[in-house]
């Protein structure tokens, strides 16, 4: 079944309370879509969506909200950026396991089920690399590469759980999909850009050790269009990568954000320094020293394109939209 391209959507976000569903939910509900918000807090409020109570683990009356509905995006999942302690990582996995399992559920049970289920899912799935983008096709998967901290596998084995939870969910009449999705670029609190956004402005915005690593990256206006081209385009399921066609390593990533930011200087920071820094964040290293190197090859062969493909243009209108008013 399809959904078409100018027409008005029900679409139900499980999990849709963080930086990425805000920001999923006020462009579709100012397209015209009706947006219902799965919470597993009373009395959230997402602008422009109505919300609904939710566990993140078991069918309830929230699986209502799934019967008759065009389209169900799930973002639901504890966020990574924390410390990378046993507790955390469970966490993190079961979190994103049971949700994905839950929604699966309630999508094979409803009546009339959505005609497609976006899936969030993560570019951090694909091996540590320096030397070969990873696409959907030829991408190679992660875990156990060598000269790398053997916990970053556990990253890759959450990634792998959460896919094949939306995978294993019995739904033939619903087209499902899985985001691996790169560090989504938006201003405002909650997201990495507003963080390496801080970090330019002090002066602090060089590269983590050596800056080598590659920083695969999406402007928050192409991830938005990226999901409604998703919605619509029938003949894509499965793994789709959501990122930039140009992914950078961190020295120049940081060298075109400091020239947004109109900064000179960006001190660098040894391996040692950023794990004193991921410490006392209460954050883990592995964000910011895993070589992320994903192109999206499905979406190109698809035909979608970029609006703001290059780090500088993007970084240029993030820093512009991220700047506290003048007098």
């Amino acid at each position: 079944m399809s959904i078409g391209s100018g027409d008005a959507m029900k679409i139900v976000i499980p999990g849709g309370t963080g930086h990425l569903g805000v920001l999923l939910s006020g462009a579709l509900a100012g397209a015209g879509h009706e947006v219902v918000v799965l919470s597993r807090h009373a009395g959230t409020r997402v602008p422009g969506a109505r919300t609904v109570l939710w566990d993140g683990r078991t069918a309830g009356a929230w699986a209502a909200e799934l019967d008759g509905v065009d389209a169900v995006i799930n973002l639901a999942g504890r966020s990574v950026n924390c410390r990378y302690t046993k507790e955390n990582l469970r966490q993190m996995m079961d979190s994103r396991v049971e949700s994905a399992t839950a929604v699966g559920t309630a999508v094979a049970a409803a009546a009339r089920p959505p005609k497609v289920w976006l899936q969030m899912s993560t570019a951090t799935i694909y091996a540590h690399s320096f030397d070969h983008a990873n696409d959907e096709a030829t991408g190679v998967i992660g875990g156990g590469e060598p000269g790398v901290p053997a916990y970053w596998g556990f990253s890759v084995d959450i990634a792998r759980n959460w896919e094949n939870a939306q995978l294993a969910a019995e739904t033939p009449a619903t087209r499902k999909v899985a985001l691996r999705t790169s560090m989504v670029m938006a201003p405002g609190r909650g997201g990495p850009f507003d963080t390496l956004w801080r970090l330019a402005r002090s002066g602090l915005g060089g590269p983590v050790a050596g800056g080598r690593q590659y920083m695969s990256w999406i402007h928050d206006r192409d991830f938005v269009r990226a999901v409604k081209f998703l919605l619509v385009g029938d003949d894509l399921a499965g793994p789709v990568n959501l990122a930039s066609p140009n992914p950078l390593p961190m020295r120049a990533f940081m060298a075109g954000l400091r020239q947004a930011v109109g900064v000179r200087v960006g001190l660098p920071a040894a391996r040692w320094m950023a794990e004193i820094g991921a410490f006392v964040a209460r954050s883990d290293t592995e964000l910011l020293l895993k070589s992320r190197r994903v192109v999206p090859g499905r979406l190109v062969d698809a035909g979608f394109t970029f609006d703001l493909p290059e780090w500088l243009d993007a970084a240029r209108d993030l820093v512009a939209r991220s700047r506290p008013p003048g007098p």
